[in-house]
């Protein structure tokens, strides 16, 4: 089985473009790959990294260096490289839902998406607050958001809130229903089929016994309770400032975080530019960059590949497992 991926370059000022326009310099024999994007911000991304780039029409099939499927989603205005415009932010949206919508009715297998610049999108009229939410809301379902690298695993319990939202958004009935697609994505999407699962505190020292926060005690404890009552190996809740030292990450699968920066900064620097954004729950496997649009060296060609390299990779690697175990 060679999967069909769909590529989502995000913000065509940023990054996204150039690095889909190296990508596209070695021809890939584990999987197809196809763009959703402007052209010309592809050739622009090209032209200023002096890289061989043919558009394709989809359908064709890339297999010379340079080569690149293209389905074609205009910007309104043209992309400039570094100044993020939003004008565009009505492309950058419809290039997402059309490639989820194809994956959703099967005619790709997986989905691959580079950065977007939030800030543009919500200036340009789109309230936006993560890919992740906005590919949830399109399928109808719950996901989780999960950071992964050779290293360790981060899935969040919240994600894209202001901190002094987290302690509410966090309920026994959401963390049961979190810890079950994670644990549900390790089996299904990882071959893990008994996952260790470390859940983190809220508090500071998971809350020193109440001391310094009840929320261990009255939410988060409860919850874990009840899995572990049905099988699931969770081990916490756990203090934080100690739960990813060494000796102790070579016990767990996955980590769940309770906030973004609580997991996040730990997860990049153990790996950052190797990690790969990963959203659990969706009817096709999704991955996508652990950086952002890096507006100030757009262009330039000294921006990393290896990211978007790894998260190419890694969708491969999940559609292959979801088409084996969904074969009858």
């Amino acid at each position: 089985m060679i999967p069909r991926l769909a590529l989502v370059p995000g913000e065509p000022a940023g990054i996204g473009p150039e690095l889909c326009v190296r990508l596209a310099q070695a021809p890939r024999s584990d999987c197809t790959l196809a763009v959703f994007a402007d052209p010309a911000a592809l050739r622009a991304a090209a032209d200023a990294l002096a890289l061989p780039l043919r558009v394709l029409a989809p359908g064709a099939s890339a297999e010379l260096p340079g080569d690149i499927v293209v389905h074609p989603i205009a910007n309104e205005a043209p992309a400039v490289f570094g100044q993020a415009d939003p004008r565009n932010a009505r492309a950058v949206i419809e290039a997402l839902h059309v490639a989820a919508q194809h994956c959703l009715d099967g005619t790709f297998d997986g989905l691959v998406t580079g950065p977007v610049h939030k800030a543009t999108i919500n200036a340009g009229g789109i309230p936006y607050s993560g890919t992740t939410e906005l590919l949830a809301q399109q399928a109808g379902c719950d996901v989780v958001m999960m950071l992964a690298n050779a290293t360790v695993r981060v899935a969040l319990a919240t994600t894209h809130l202001p901190l002094r939202d987290v302690a509410h958004a966090i309920t026994r009935e959401s963390l049961e229903r979190t810890l079950r697609i994670l644990h549900r994505a390790m089996r299904r999407d990882f071959g893990l089929q008994q996952p260790r699962i470390a859940v983190l505190g809220l508090n500071p020292h998971a809350g020193e016994g109440g001391h310094l926060g009840r929320e261990e005690i009255d939410v988060i404890a409860p919850a874990l309770d009840v899995l572990r009552a049905q099988g699931l190996r969770i081990t916490g809740p756990l203090s934080a400032d100690t739960a990813f030292v060494p000796t102790r990450r070579a016990d767990f699968d996955a980590y769940l975080a309770m906030y973004h920066d609580q997991g996040l900064p730990v997860l990049k620097a153990l790996g950052f530019g190797e990690s790969v954004n990963v959203t659990l729950g969706l009817p096709y496997p999704r991955t996508s960059v652990d950086h952002g649009v890096a507006l100030d060296v757009a262009g330039r060609g000294i921006a990393d590949v290896q990211s978007l390299l790894a998260a190419a990779v890694l969708a491969c690697e999940l559609a292959q497992r979801h088409a084996r175990t969904s074969a009858p």
